[in-house]
């Protein structure tokens, strides 16, 4: 009778978490083609393609900003992934002078007030002339995004450990092969965790994108938020929509690719 209780007290919770992700996204597909919704009518009064066919009308140029946009934050969530494995591993494994502040280091960006960081880090690069841009962006994207990833791997590396590597080195694998078959699968998930929240950070970031990039680094965020702010709500939401459709099937592709070379390394030979 335990077992069963506690079953379906298991699915209402299942089931009320699935309500609360998918009622947000049901209100927002219906902003995107309501033109009239006053308060406090229950329901719309009037319906409009207007929002979806102001976001694909060719001057706001979505499609080229949507593909710019994502390879920046894939190439963010990607180096963000590999300097935090590495990071990780060497904070994990290794004794060295000046780990401690390192550690305090990758936490730092997060610690500092957003506004006061990108104001400050917006003066250095002016001097640097990386000023309005993208590899300035990919910069302040990549250190909001680091300590996110330094942490996931740091957690993930403390639970593998080294002990497997060595077994590997002791049957003749040379250190690249056993991090390679051995101690990258174990990584995977890890890593794919890092790149998923290192690409949504880059991907939803609008302040320091703006400031930064100085409004010539154009993202669908940039696009996005002033409609938001000022209550243009059908649109607002339709620019929403492309956000998240776009974001989930990102991560659908990444998923697959993970799994794929998951799937070759394991039945790689050492």
């Amino acid at each position: 009778m335990k077992n069963i209780s506690s079953n379906k007290l298991l699915k209402f919770f299942l089931y009320l978490i699935v309500f609360i992700i998918l009622a947000p996204m049901a209100i927002l597909l219906l902003w995107a083609f309501i033109s009239r919704w006053p308060w406090p009518n229950l329901l719309p009064e009037a319906y409009s393609l207007r929002a979806i066919k102001d976001v694909f009308a060719p001057h706001t140029k979505i499609f080229s900003i949507l593909f710019s946009n994502i390879l920046l934050s894939l190439s963010v969530a990607i180096l963000s992934a590999i300097i935090g494995t590495m990071t990780a591993r060497a904070l994990v494994i290794y004794d060295f002078v000046g780990k401690r502040l390192i550690e305090f280091l990758s936490i730092a960006p997060i610690l500092v007030p957003g506004t006061a960081f990108a104001m400050g880090i917006h003066v250095v690069f002016i001097k640097m002339s990386l000023a309005d841009t993208v590899l300035g962006v990919i910069i302040v994207h990549l250190l909001y995004t680091l300590p996110y990833s330094i942490n996931i791997m740091k957690d993930l590396t403390k639970s593998i450990g080294k002990q497997m590597e060595m077994q590997a080195y002791v049957l003749g694998a040379s250190p690249l092969k056993s991090f390679i078959y051995i101690t990258l699968p174990l990584l995977t998930p890890g890593i794919m965790a890092s790149i998923s929240m290192a690409y949504i950070t880059s991907f939803s970031q609008y302040f320091i994108t703006l400031l930064i990039g100085g409004g010539k680094v154009k993202t669908l965020s940039i696009l996005m938020v002033p409609f938001i702010s000022k209550g243009d709500r059908s649109l607002g939401s339709a620019y929403a929509l492309v956000f998240v459709i776009s974001t989930l099937s990102v991560f659908v592709v990444i998923n697959k690719i993970i799994e794929k070379l998951q799937y070759e390394t394991k039945g790689g030979e050492i």
